[in-house]
């Protein structure tokens, strides 16, 4: 009996061993993609690919093969194939088969494992016994054959000493290998600060039929939690998540986000909310759109602009605070009432590629239904460098107009900032910082602000070579009309995005003098009330 335990050890570990050498083959997969009328020279044809990934091989992880399909009034609609990550659903399936009831938006799902096991697919549903006709098992008797088993075990012997010498060798390998991984994180987190938080893969996500949902990493930590890129299919998303303790914010950002006629190029691109976890471990998730350059605030740490990158960046940024400010109808009925953000910076304002402006960031947001009041809003909330002075007097009128001219408060720094990252001046550009960087440093308390913001009215400094070039001295025009002590004086959101527009049109730059071309008919738009 001793000889029979050792070699169901020995098994186990020579079939963990195989599990992780099988990961290293590489895997062929079908590959097919659906298109849209968005894509162009779009091939329909499927193809193989081969799925190889030698991160993936270095952590004994394993390749597979998926299908993504939808079933309308019995139509079959291939959607998508091709190569997933490890997954332990998808371990030991030589064949394609969903098992589970038919899901309500008719979008099916397989993984498996092997070479183009993919290219067959199938909704199989395991049929549920009937417990009213379900037979008693009936207890089957074995027969005690002692030489059969004596033989077999003289026979296996040999066979068991030596796999124990080779499973004993594989532990020892692992083993030192291990030691050696533990001694260089020790010697690495000296150095270099770690994530508290372990990258976990997470449990299947349940977004519209579309699963697997995987964290890749963290890309930003904020009051509310983390925000992780992570992939859904062959796309990437960015992940916000909440913990339990902040389901107020969650529950505002999916509310802001479900609103009608949210959608906007300028705004961000809302997808899903999940639950991940139970009880006090539960989880949050906003799923949006993601975007790798990232905010505003990171992107001017290294970066200069041009005079038409500030212009675009400016005016887009505008366009979706404007928008979001604004009351809209639709063509069908739709209404969008007016949205106050609360908690407008650069950290809050994210960039596409080409640089256009998307808002983000709608855990203090609020909206201004008709006929509703404010309630028993909160007014000193948001980013103490972007408050404005009423909101640090605590002398704030609790209704829309008062909660937009906010806003444009901390709009007004916001281009401080890009202006003074503009490469247009002729001189040399100052290394970025924060609105009053200079003048109460990164880490202000709420007292600092008072006393600078409210007491002294202080603002940041305009350089003197920004007022000597003519199209950043009307912008620092525009941008000293929108942070104006006095809050009904403000510029709207709307006025400011019809000057830069302007702006940009009229104002050539080609050296460090520019040419400002405004003729009798294109007059800067006059200072105008926020509202």
């Amino acid at each position: 009996m001793t000889c029979v335990r050792v070699w169901l050890r020995v098994g186990l570990l020579l079939y963990a061993a195989g599990l992780t050498l099988c990961a290293a083959v590489d895997t062929m997969c079908e590959f097919y993609e659906e298109c849209n009328e968005q894509q162009e020279n779009c091939n329909t044809t499927a193809r193989f690919v081969t799925c190889k990934d030698e991160q993936q091989q270095d952590e004994g992880k394993r390749s597979h093969c998926y299908a993504l399909w939808k079933n309308e009034s019995n139509v079959i609609t291939l959607v998508k194939k091709g190569c997933w990550l490890d997954d332990n659903d998808c371990y030991d399936k030589s064949e394609c088969y969903e098992h589970d009831e038919e899901p309500e938006n008719g979008m099916f799902y397989c993984c498996c494992e092997g070479n183009l096991c993919n290219q067959h697919f199938d909704h199989i549903p395991i049929p549920q016994p009937d417990r009213s006709t379900a037979e008693t098992p009936r207890t089957i008797p074995i027969d005690n054959k002692t030489e059969l088993f004596r033989s077999l075990m003289y026979s296996l012997f040999p066979i068991c000493g030596i796999a124990l010498v080779v499973a004993v060798t594989f532990y020892m390998y692992k083993r030192h290998k291990s030691e050696h991984i533990q001694c260089f994180t020790r010697h690495k987190t000296e150095h270099v600060q770690i994530p508290t938080q372990d990258p976990l893969p997470p449990p299947p996500s349940p977004l519209l039929g579309l699963r697997p949902l995987q964290l890749l990493e963290v890309k930003a930590r904020g009051r509310f939690g983390a925000v992780w890129k992570a992939q859904l299919l062959s796309e990437y998303v960015a992940v916000k998540i909440f913990p339990l303790q902040d389901k107020a914010s969650w529950l505002n950002e999916q509310d802001i986000f479900t609103t009608q006629l949210m959608k906007h190029e300028n705004l961000l691109q809302f997808i899903a909310v999940e639950k991940r976890g139970d009880g006090l471990e539960m989880e949050l998730w906003l799923i949006t759109a993601f975007h790798e350059r990232g905010s505003l605030t990171d992107y001017l740490k290294g970066h200069l602009l041009k005079w038409s990158e500030m212009c675009h960046i400016a005016e887009t940024m505008a366009r979706g605070l404007a928008y979001l400010h604004d009351d809209v109808m639709g063509r069908n009925g739709e209404y969008k009432p007016a949205i106050a953000h609360r908690d407008f910076k650069s950290k809050n304002v994210l960039l596409k590629q080409d640089l256009t402006v998307v808002v983000a960031d709608f855990g203090l947001a609020m909206k201004f239904d008709p006929g509703r009041s404010c309630g028993d809003t909160h007014g000193q909330v948001g980013t103490r460098r972007y408050m404005a002075p009423e909101v640090l007097e605590g002398a704030i009128n609790f209704n829309r107009d008062a909660f937009l001219r906010i806003d444009m408060y901390a709009f007004g720094l916001v281009l401080w900032e890009i202006v003074s990252r503009c490469s247009a001046v002729d001189g040399p550009v100052d290394e970025y910082q924060l609105p009053f960087e200079e003048e109460i440093g990164q880490h202000p308390t709420l007292e600092d602000m008072q006393e600078v913001v409210v007491h002294k009215k202080m603002r940041p400094q305009f350089r003197e070579t920004w007022l000597k070039h003519q199209g950043l001295e009307i912008l620092c025009e525009t941008i000293e009309e929108c942070w104006d002590h006095d809050a009904e004086a403000r510029l709207s959101a709307g006025c400011v995005e019809e000057r830069l527009v302007q702006l940009s049109r009229t104002v050539n730059v080609t050296t460090s003098n520019p040419v400002v071309d405004i003729t009798a008919n294109q007059q800067t738009p006059p200072k105008e009330s926020s509202l």
